[in-house]
């Protein structure tokens, strides 16, 4: 059974960083192929997508939101992705989600992922 677990949330002040991880589990030996993917959902607002990459070919993905201070990163090997968030804003406080799928990215939502994490909560402070 796949499952994807997230860790490295926590709660920092305006413009610190934190580093996100999510291990896959009983996925094929590589995880190569599938899209990856980091959402996050804040208080009263849905969840949204603002990171992809293809383990394919390895293309990325940003939201503009985030664009020039996250990074999404993976080791093939520990099938694990990680999210590198630097310059953090209040605004970027939400609960975080990996989830992932095989295939490409080209225009998934969030309902064509087939397997979650159960979320690592992230809160910057002013």
């Amino acid at each position: 059974r796949q499952q994807l677990v997230e860790s490295g949330g926590g709660s920092v002040q305006s413009g610190g960083s934190l580093r996100l991880s999510c291990v896959g589990s009983g996925f094929d030996v590589t995880w190569n192929g599938y899209c990856v993917a980091w959402f996050r959902q804040a208080p009263g607002k849905e969840r949204e997508k603002f990171a992809t990459l293809y383990t394919g070919n390895s293309q990325i993905y940003y939201d503009d939101s985030v664009k020039g201070r996250f990074t999404i990163s993976h080791i093939y090997a520990k099938r694990t992705l990680f999210l590198q968030m630097n310059s953090l804003k209040p605004e970027d406080t939400a609960m975080y989600y990996c989830a992932a799928r095989y295939g490409d990215c080209q225009g998934l939502t969030e309902s064509d992922f087939d397997y979650w994490g159960q979320g690592t909560q992230v809160t910057v402070s002013s």
